[in-house]
């Protein structure tokens, strides 16, 4: 089996169109799509990329951890690239955005979609519009109209103020508005509340549940993440009382322990988890099956960077429910614009008419926009076996060096260890 020769990293900061203000950073105007890039290579020459979404530079030490733990382990085998994340997390590095670069060398290895890798057929999918910025009633109404000229049938609103009338009144006009043209959903931003730059509402249960209400009555067709991700108790309770089916997990970080006890708790009627963040793509994959058994919906999260769409693109394509629910596409102009979320790629993932072609290359789908990494990208650690060497030497000394080689190469089941 290839074994990983080479990794490499790159802060990536793609401008924006226009200012963008994401309604999950209140008061934060976004002029940059920030990202961490991997580059991972085998000792074949054979190339897996992945990319975890960045404010900055908060990872300019992770290759330290990422060089000695996977240099030298066998590329295609995902349980030993899991564990050895796990290993890592241990120290409070949660970086599961790392294990798709590994289904991407696996699937370029087969000559394979990692969708069909996992049971997925070619074909399309849906996708509904997400929308990333709060706006006025008349405002969301126009960009709604616009969607829906181009061809989608589902769109997700944002909500979020202090006043709840006020989140009340946009949705409720939206779809007085484009009720019978649209499906619409709204993302509440409660899972994972941000007030860093501004200030960002709260809210509790009582709250949660008048806001679902309206949204019945209103016809909306899900509530996303209207109460803290770490809410268990609170979020079983809305979803049991909701006329209207409740959605999230999207961060849920510790992997397929926390999203198995959320399907079995029932606190959300449908799953959005996202692979970059909740356990790669060989954990979020095990959360489709378990909502098949348990009688509730699955659809990934996909607000990242192009690279993070492409993988849960894979994802939803083999999860089963790529018939049943639409999969999120971001996309909020004039400063979120297609070209900006995927201008690392070669081959940007347009709609046509609010679906989407599966890509049927081999890997994750997608190829690297070489030109666009030049001038927006800087590589910030590089490290091969002989690279390690002189690592391990400087850090740790020959003799201490060549008693951890050995006991390495004495290891019997690397997954397990």
């Amino acid at each position: 089996m290839p074994k990983i020769a080479r990794i490499e990293l790159y802060h990536v900061a793609i401008p924006l169109p226009a200012k963008f203000y994401p309604s999950w950073i209140p008061g934060f105007p976004q002029t940059e799509n920030r990202f961490t890039l991997l580059k991972v290579v085998t000792d074949d020459g054979v190339e897996g990329f992945s990319a975890g979404p960045a404010m900055g530079r908060e990872r300019q030490g992770l290759g330290d951890l990422l060089g000695p733990y996977l240099l030298g382990e066998e590329a295609t085998d995902i349980g030993v690239i899991q564990q050895r994340l796990r290993e890592i997390a241990y120290l409070g590095w949660r970086n599961w955005w790392v294990e798709p670069a590994f289904w991407d060398i696996k699937g370029k290895l087969a000559g394979k979609p990692v969708y069909e890798l996992l049971g997925g057929s070619p074909g399309s999918v849906g996708l509904y519009a997400s929308t990333g910025e709060v706006k006025l009633p008349e405002e969301r109404i126009e960009e709604a109209w616009a969607r829906y000229d181009e061809g989608f049938d589902t769109i997700k609103l944002r909500v979020h103020d202090f006043d709840e009338a006020v989140d009340i009144r946009q949705v409720t006009e939206t779809a007085k508005a484009l009720g019978d043209k649209l499906t619409i959903g709204v993302d509440v931003n409660q899972g994972w509340r941000v007030a860093v730059i501004g200030d960002a509402p709260k809210w509790d249960l009582p709250r949660a549940k008048r806001f679902a209400d309206a949204c019945a009555d209103a016809g909306l067709a899900w509530v996303e993440e209207p109460l803290a991700m770490d809410g268990y108790d609170d979020l079983a309770a809305l979803t049991s009382y909701s006329r209207v089916p409740i959605s999230g997990g999207e961060l849920s970080s510790q992997g397929l322990p926390e999203l198995k006890m959320l399907v079995e708790r029932r606190c959300y009627d449908i799953l959005q988890p996202d692979a970059l963040f909740t356990g790669g793509i060989a954990q979020t994959f095990e959360v489709a099956k378990l909502c098949r058994d348990h009688g509730l919906l699955f659809t990934p999260h996909t607000w990242t960077n192009g690279i993070g769409f492409a993988v849960n693109l894979q994802l939803h394509a083999a999860s089963g429910f790529s018939d049943v629910k639409p999969l999120e596409y971001p996309f909020n102009p004039p400063g979120w614009t297609i070209e900006a979320r995927d201008a690392i790629l070669e081959d940007p993932f347009y709609h046509h008419r609010g679906k989407l072609n599966l890509p049927v290359g081999p890997g994750l789908g997608f190829r690297i926009n070489r030109q666009t990494l030049r001038r927006y990208g800087e590589r910030f650690f590089v490290m091969d076996r002989k690279r390690l060497v002189w690592f391990s030497l400087r850090q740790r000394g020959l003799s201490v060096s060549l008693e951890v080689e050995k006991a390495r190469k004495a290891r019997r089941h690397p997954s397990q260890s």
